[in-house]
């Protein structure tokens, strides 16, 4: 099943496309990497797909109503700020306002996918910038959706939470949602995602599975760098290892 369905979709800045005539589908049991240079255009085109920038062509998730766009797709935007001071639990249950009302296991399952559990009675803004970033994974997760896009998630977590993260949109893919997450770290997204979408320019010049795409010829033109690539008994290995430029 498609979740979300992009046809020409352009989002300008000024007269300037900073996404760029993008086409693509992603559909039931993906985890879709977004990667691409700074300025590449991955926030607008997750903005853009959303409905949350003006746009030309069609979005799937923007032609829909607030209410069913928000049962059909969480969005965790790149801002950690948290303003209130309510416990980490009263705040992941806000992913539920789309459903009407908390959902005693919906949130249940979301503290413990981000091992969060023994924070439930914590003040939120009292904790660490990683422990926000990870209680805002949590409030989307609660909500519950076939499709998570999240814009640079893994930004600012410790390594051990980067790959715990990683592994939990993983799961989500595997357990038939979908996840595209934009994600700097070409290491993470080599090991952990199904798909990369690549954005030069704001224009999407690869989509397929992570060792189709991280050439060292597409390395060189788009990110300006080389890398060393090795399949291991734990699964792919991908290290930036110099400038080329």
């Amino acid at each position: 099943m498609t979740l979300l369905s992009l046809e020409n979709l352009t989002v300008r800045r000024g007269e300037c496309p900073v996404v760029d005539r993008v086409s693509l589908t992603v559909g039931e049991g993906e985890f879709v990497g977004l990667i691409g240079p700074n300025g590449a255009g991955k926030t607008s085109l997750l903005r853009g797909a959303l409905g949350l920038l003006p746009h030309e062509g069609r979005s799937s998730l923007a032609s829909l109503a607030p209410a069913a766009r928000a049962k059909a797709a969480a969005f965790l935007p790149q801002g950690r700020d948290i303003a209130w001071p309510v416990t980490v639990e009263t705040l992941v249950a806000l992913g539920r306002a789309p459903h009407g009302g908390a959902d005693d296991g919906a949130v249940e399952d979301a503290l413990e996918r981000m091992g969060l559990q023994g924070y439930r009675t914590r003040t939120a803004t009292a904790l660490s910038g990683g422990e926000q970033a990870r209680v805002l994974i949590a409030r989307a997760l609660a909500q519950e959706t076939p499709l998570l896009l999240a814009d640079e998630p893994v930004a600012g977590l410790d390594p051990e939470a980067q790959i715990r993260t990683m592994e939990v949109f993983a799961a989500l893919a595997a357990e038939g949602r979908a996840v595209i997450a934009s994600i700097h770290d070409l290491g993470l997204a080599a090991r952990q995602c199904s798909r990369l979408l690549m954005l030069h320019r704001g224009q999407l010049v690869a989509d397929g599975p992570p060792a189709e795409i991280l050439t060292d010829e597409r390395l060189a033109e788009v990110f300006g760098i080389k890398g060393f690539h090795a399949d291991t008994p734990d699964g792919p290995v991908f290290q930036p290892t110099g400038v080329v430029r």
